[in-house]
Parts: C-alpha cells; structure tokens; sequence
C-alpha cells in the first residue's frame, strides 16, 4: 500500500505519456523532481524519485480525514452509568453509553461493559464489550415478549443516505457478536419520521465463540428523514421475541411496520435458558454495500474524542467517588438554597433533564432541582434548613437521550 506521506501530484489535464519539462507548467513538477519510471493517471511519485503504480482500490480520497464515525461508542469504551447493572427487567440505559437496552417478560439480566483480553474481537482492535448475562429464564416467551439492543439516531447525522430520494443510498452494518445461543438473529432499521422498517437476518453460527457479521439493508427512496436533532432512525439487534412479532414473513424491504409480526421472524429466544449470555462490540454503520472482505476498517477515535460524543447525550459530573465536588456557599434567599453553575463539557443535543442530584453537608436537606436549564448549562440549587453551614454540590446526571 502506498505510504499515506508519499506526495501526489496532479497531472490533471497534461499529456502523461509524454511529460517532459515543456509540457510540465511553471506551477507543477519541477523538471529536476521527475525522476525514473514512467508517469501516468495511475502513479505516485515515491520519495526515491520513481513512479510505482498505486495500488487497486486505493484513491486519492483514501488520502483525506474522514468524517467520524456514525455509529458513537461502538466499541463499547465509555460507559458514566456504571460498569455493571443486575436485575435487569425492563428498559434503561443501564452501563454502556448510546446503548439502550429493552425487554418486556423475558427473564432477569445482568449487563456489563466487559473487558476483552483474548479471542477474535480482541485481536482486532476491541477491549471492551457490551455483556448481557441471562440470571433467570424464560423458556416460554408470551405473545408481547422482546429483548433487543437499541441505538438511536439524529437525522440530521444520516442525510448522507439520501433516504426518501431517487439516489438513496443503502446500509451496511457490521459488528463482532458472541452468543450462547446458536441460529437465527435479526437486524432492523426503523425510520421513526416516516413509519417504515425494514429486517435482515444473519446467524450465528458456534456458541460462545465471537463472529464478525456484516448485514446489509436496502435503500428506501420513500420517506426523506428530518435534518435536525429528533430521533429519526432506530437500530433494533433482536434477542428475543415472542409471536407478536414473529407470525408473519420477515420484512427484508423497506415499507410500513404496520402490525409488527414481520420484524423479527425466526429469532432464536436467548432467555430461555440461565446459561445464556451474548456479546456486542465493534458496532459500524457504513452508507453503500459492504461485504466482509472489503469492509471499511471500524474508525477507532481516541476515548476522549469518543467521550466528548457521548456528552451530547448523557453527562455526569460526578463518578460516584468523589463528594463536595463544588461548594454551595453562593447568596442565599430567603429560603436557605444554595446555588451553583455547572457548565456542560460540550453542548447537549437539547435541554436535558436533572436526574440523581447529590447533595451533602449543611443541615436537613429538603429539595434539590435546577433552574435556567438550557443545552449549555445550569444553575443546580438545593435548600436545607440551616444558612450557617456548607452545603456541597456532589454532581447530577444530565439526560438528553433521543
């Protein structure tokens, strides 16, 4: 592969097969910087002064920064909730960030952000994923019975699928995925501005052993999604579904979700067993068709880069570990509260809700809330019944999930 630092000139509009110093330009390659080897459409001028032809594939927009990922905390690093959460039985961002977990009547779950040290996963690049631990069975699944995992998009992040267009654009969705369970598992795409779906099944094949899948899902030229921060898109990863959702026959092009029995047809039940776990990581959506073997590599950001990213949608500033994060000594009026600012790390994608405010010190603490709440900041207040001592300001969660 040609080295990325290699220049490369622009011939564009020269005679290639002929470039000598009189058809050169004043403003392309100097006469003395030509070299050996023969030039064409389709070379690089090496640092050793020759031309080699490039390699297949390779084009000059490899050469350029590509957008970031689409897909945010697809490999599982950050997780602010928590890094392990049990009795799970229904829906909560529980541990990994941008990673909602559902499900009605199918058994109890432990989750966790898991560390990888070995097999295949590891080996490409991943050093945590996305757990689910079965802790109580149901082999018996009602009508109504789901899990699945649940990512949700702005629209504004996906126009560059063209969707509801003449040029819409298809989908190609990749992730390394480990189950105890064998067989049938089901992908879906939801466009929640226009009530369309569509599913695609893939299969794993070795219990208890990871596999990269690559799926893909078919442009829809119905159906332009809005350009703004509301939720538009949803990425269903099924692991369980009861007849609900199973009786019709798989929907595999986009159209309306109408009752739902088409949207996870054949799924494997991975509750009906407490020996059961799966694992998620690697998680990437590309726009075009992809097929294992010339995949684009997952786009590794830095942690920082990814945590930024996850701040648009849930932020703490408080780890669980540090107390009198921020003194509350502030004016105080005539009901004892004590004030403090808290400055959001980068702008929230809307004004998100005071979850789990902290508060210690002082006397008998009788409220906590906030005031003048916007997508950049707050001004976080409590009120206890003594103006003489120090309260502290231990942190909050601030939601703004889609």
């Amino acid at each position: 592969m040609a080295n990325y630092k290699d220049i490369k000139y622009d011939f564009s509009g020269e005679n290639l097969t002929a470039l000598d110093a009189a058809n050169i330009g004043s403003n392309k390659v100097p006469t003395a910087r030509l070299g050996s080897g023969t030039a064409s459409s389709s070379t690089v001028l090496y640092g050793d002064q020759t031309y080699k032809t490039e390699p297949s594939g390779i084009t000059q927009a490899n050469f350029l920064p590509t957008a970031a990922p689409i897909i945010i905390n697809g490999n599982m690093a950050v997780a602010q909730r928590a890094t392990s959460s049990a009795g799970i039985t229904g829906n909560a961002y529980f541990t990994v960030d941008r990673w909602k977990h559902q499900q009605s009547t199918a058994g109890t779950w432990t989750q966790t952000r898991e560390a990888l040290t070995a097999d295949e996963a590891f080996e490409d690049g991943f050093a945590n994923a996305y757990k689910m631990d079965c802790t109580t069975a149901n082999a018996s699944l009602d009508a109504a019975s789901y899990i699945h995992l649940r990512y949700f998009f702005e629209g504004q992040d996906l126009q560059v699928f063209k969707k509801g267009t003449s040029n819409a654009e298809t989908y190609t969705l990749s992730f390394w995925i480990k189950s105890t369970k064998t067989g049938t598992f089901v992908a879906e795409l939801y466009d929640n501005d226009n009530d369309r779906g569509v599913s695609t099944a893939y299969t794993v094949s070795s219990t208890d052993t990871w596999e990269k899948k690559v799926v893909a899902f078919p442009a829809d030229t119905t159906g332009v999604m809005d350009d703004n921060n509301g939720n538009s898109l949803q990425l269903y990863l099924w692991f369980a579904a009861g007849t609900n959702y199973t009786t019709g026959t798989l929907q595999t092009s986009w159209g309306a979700q109408g009752d739902g029995t088409d949207r996870a047809v054949g799924q494997v039940n991975c509750a009906d067993s407490d020996s059961n776990n799966y694992h998620i990581t690697g998680m990437q959506l590309e726009v075009g068709t992809y097929t294992s073997s010339d995949l684009p590599p997952f786009q590794h950001e830095s942690y920082g880069d990814n945590l930024l990213r996850c701040f648009r949608y849930f932020y703490k500033d408080n780890d669980g570990t540090n107390t009198e994060l921020m003194s509350g000594l502030l004016p105080l009026d005539g009901s004892h509260s004590k004030r403090v600012w808290v400055q959001f790390k980068t702008p929230m994608r809307a004004t998100p809700a005071q979850e789990n405010s902290s508060w210690s010190g002082g006397g008998t603490i009788s409220s906590n809330a906030s005031q003048f709440l916007n997508k950049y900041s707050a001004e976080a207040y409590a009120r206890d019944n003594d103006d003489t001592n120090a309260i502290y300001y231990d942190g909050s969660e601030w939601n703004a999930e889609l």
